[in-house]
C-alpha cells in the first residue's frame, strides 16, 4: 500500500466514527405476506444487521419493501436523507426475473457507480457456485456523499457483499463526502 492510500485510510478512520446504515429487504412475497399480517422470516436482514452491529456500526432503520421501482427509489432516498443514514444496503430484487428491479431502480440515482464492486462480488460468487454467478446482479455507488449497496437476497451473498464493502466503507464515505453533488 502506498503512503497516499495509507494517509487516506488514516484520515477516514479519524473522521468517520460509526456510520449508520439503513437496511432494505426487497421482496414482493414477504411484503405482501406482512401486509396480510402473516409471519415473515428475514434471514438476510437478520444476518446483515448482526454483521453490522458486530463490526461496531449502527442500524438506523430496517424495512421490508415491495419489489417495485418507485417503492425502492423512495425508500433508498428516505434512508439516506430522512433517516440520515451514511449508507443504505438493499438485499433482494436483483435476479433476472421480470419482477426483479432493484438494480434498475437504484442505478439511475447514483452520482458515481462503483463498478468494481459487482465485478468482485461475481468473482467471489464464482468461486463458491460456479457459472451460476453470471446471474449475480449487484450495484454499489454514491448518492450525494452517501453509500448505496444493492446485494442479492441470499444470506451468502449478503455475507460476501458486506465483507467486501465494510473493509473500505469508512475510506469510501470519507472520499465521497469531500464534495458531494446535490441531492437528486
Amino acid at each position: 500500500m502506498n503512503s497516499s492510500s495509507e494517509k487516506h485510510r488514516h484520515e477516514a478512520e479519524r473522521s468517520i466514527e460509526s456510520p449508520v446504515f439503513g437496511l432494505l429487504v426487497i421482496s414482493s412475497s414477504r411484503y405482501h405476506a406482512l401486509k396480510r399480517n402473516q409471519s415473515v422470516k428475514d434471514e438476510s436482514g437478520d444476518l446483515a444487521q448482526k454483521i453490522l452491529v458486530e463490526h461496531g456500526y449502527k442500524v438506523g432503520s430496517r424495512l421490508l419493501v415491495n419489489d417495485d421501482v418507485h417503492a425502492i427509489r423512495l425508500n433508498v432516498l428516505k434512508q439516506l436523507f430522512e433517516v440520515n443514514c451514511d449508507a443504505c444496503v438493499t438485499m433482494g430484487g436483483t435476479g433476472v426475473s421480470p419482477r426483479d428491479v432493484t438494480v434498475e431502480a437504484v442505478k439511475p440515482l447514483l452520482d458515481k457507480e462503483l463498478i468494481g464492486f459487482s465485478e468482485i462480488l461475481r468473482a467471489e460468487s464464482y468461486k463458491k457456485i460456479g457459472g451460476a454467478a453470471m446471474m449475480t446482479r449487484a450495484v454499489a455507488g454514491v448518492i450525494s456523499g452517501k453509500v448505496v449497496v444493492c446485494l442479492p437476497g441470499s444470506p451468502d451473498s449478503v455475507q460476501t457483499g458486506l465483507a467486501l464493502i465494510l473493509g473500505e466503507l469508512k475510506h469510501l464515505i470519507h472520499i465521497a463526502r469531500q464534495n458531494p453533488i446535490s441531492t437528486p
